[in-house]
């Protein structure tokens, strides 16, 4: 008799228990939907100790399970990002500490919840750059530091990834900004130390100084006299749109440099114009005072071994020639009048830099030397010409206030000396200017050169002994 076979009572607990998951112990399990797949320790039917959850996109965990969820130590495998996540899990997501890497490059180390970072933790970008500190919804957020992949480095608050709040930024050139930011731009109170020497302490908007320098300017009456041989100082502002010196803005260096009308009017001065030697030819400098000038040696009273802040009778002694006496200087002279020093050198101090401070500079005992080597004046001599060239009655003369280079009558001194011949600057006018040469320039740019109207008198000369109408308005 055949042996029979199973009853289809059996059959059919066989399939339901096939579907059920492993009781105890190890077991594999296929869930219905497919999708996914469990392979692991088992414990009341649940998943409970460790295992391998595998998904049908190629992801998959594996790590400790509780009660069927996955809570505790593992390691997951996102198909679909490429990301990798190996530390602490609760109930699925990634919770407490853990690393995460991104497929795209970097990782993050630190703490998380509900699988965003969230807490204290270091994050590594793609480009190289490092963030340690404080995390909020997957955003850095809180205090932290930022290591840019320039070098620069930023130590301060963030909101939502963005800079905001109170912080320090130090650029690899050595400049440092502290102070107020607000979406990732200076806003607020703030201090700013170029790698130029230049701070800028006060209030910033959208990253642009409030109270910033836009000019310098030269104090003082509109054309500055000064007596003839004599130093003089000159004082300085920045000064922003509205007029108001720029305090908020120290350490901007600033150079002080001269020039000489190109061409002299005779009411002013004896001297007409400069005549260059072919081989120190150069491009006049237009100024905004209606004329052109040259450059021309600036010193300082004591690098060139004078009394700082000399007076007025001091520089005098300096200067031997009147008008009168220029008239018998002039005798037995060469082609082109002189009062020049019988030795004659090159400025010796050192370039006139400054820098500013709270928006205000000074340039002390400025002392104009005699024209330098390569510059021979012309001279408006107008009483010594109708002397000289007397014709008799009804003859032409020369115009009055014509330049000469001719040789004057011969004559000599009644005492028959020489005359002592100044190292000061012949009377005229002149040029100051004043360069802001920061370097490298402060926020990217220069403040506009200044210009100051210059006027060489001699001892006793003022405004009212010039022709009349001679306004300082008129020479601009």
């Amino acid at each position: 008799m055949a042996a029979a076979g199973p009853s289809p009572g059996s059959l059919r607990q066989r399939r339901e228990s096939s579907r059920r998951p492993p009781r105890d112990g190890y077991g594999v399990y296929v869930y219905p939907n497919s999708f996914f797949r469990y392979e692991g320790e088992w414990k009341g039917g649940k998943k409970h100790g460790h295992g391998k959850l595998l998904f049908k996109d190629g992801g998959y965990y594996e790590g400790e399970f509780v009660d069927g969820e996955i809570t505790g130590e593992g390691y997951q495998h996102w198909a679909w990002s490429g990301n990798t996540y190996s530390g602490q899990f609760v109930l699925g997501e990634p919770q407490g500490h853990g690393i995460m890497k991104y497929k795209a490059g970097g990782h993050y180390e630190g703490e998380f919840s509900g699988g965003l970072r969230e807490g204290q933790g270091f994050l590594e970008d793609q480009d190289g750059q490092v963030y340690q500190g404080s995390f909020h919804g997957n955003k850095k957020h809180g205090h932290g530091q930022m290591f840019f992949k320039n070098g620069d480095k930023y130590d301060g608050d963030w909101v939502r990834d963005q800079r905001q709040g109170h912080g320090v930024l130090c650029y690899t050139d050595g400049s440092t900004y502290e102070g107020q930011w607000h979406s990732n731009i200076w806003s607020g109170l703030g201090t700013l130390a170029h790698c130029s020497g230049v701070t800028y302490c006060g209030l910033w908007i959208n990253g642009h100084p409030a109270a910033q320098a836009k000019r310098i300017v030269a104090l003082g009456p509109e054309v500055l006299e000064v007596v003839q041989g004599s130093s003089f100082t000159l004082k300085v502002q920045l000064q922003q749109d509205d007029g108001e010196v720029a305090k908020s803005e120290s350490g901007r260096v600033l150079k002080i440099s001269a020039g000489v009308r190109y061409v002299q009017l005779p009411a002013y001065s004896e001297v007409s114009f400069f005549k260059m030697d072919e081989d120190h030819q150069e491009t006049p400098i237009q100024t905004p005072f209606g004329f052109q000038c040259i450059s021309y040696p600036l010193s300082f009273a004591t690098s060139c071994g004078l009394e700082p802040r000399s007076s007025v009778e001091g520089a005098r002694a300096n200067l031997p020639l009147s008008k009168g006496d220029l008239e018998q200087a002039l005798d037995n002279q060469g082609d082109t009048p002189s009062i020049l020093p019988a030795e004659r050198h090159e400025p010796r101090c050192p370039e006139a830099c400054q820098r500013v401070e709270h928006g205000c500079a000074e340039f002390v005992d400025i002392l104009l030397g005699p024209p330098p080597p390569g510059m021979q004046p012309f001279l408006f001599l107008p009483s010594m010409l109708e002397k000289a060239y007397r014709r008799p009655k009804g003859s032409q003369s020369p115009p009055e206030g014509a330049a000469t280079s001719q040789e004057p009558p011969e004559s000599t001194r009644s005492n028959g000396t020489t005359v002592e011949l100044s190292a000061a600057a012949y009377l005229g006018e002149y040029v100051l200017m004043i360069c802001d040469v920061t370097t490298p320039p402060f926020l990217g740019h220069r403040l506009p050169t200044a210009f100051k109207h210059l006027r060489v008198l001699a001892k006793g000369d003022s405004q009212s002994s010039q022709v009349p109408g001679d306004r300082p308005e008129a020479l601009s």
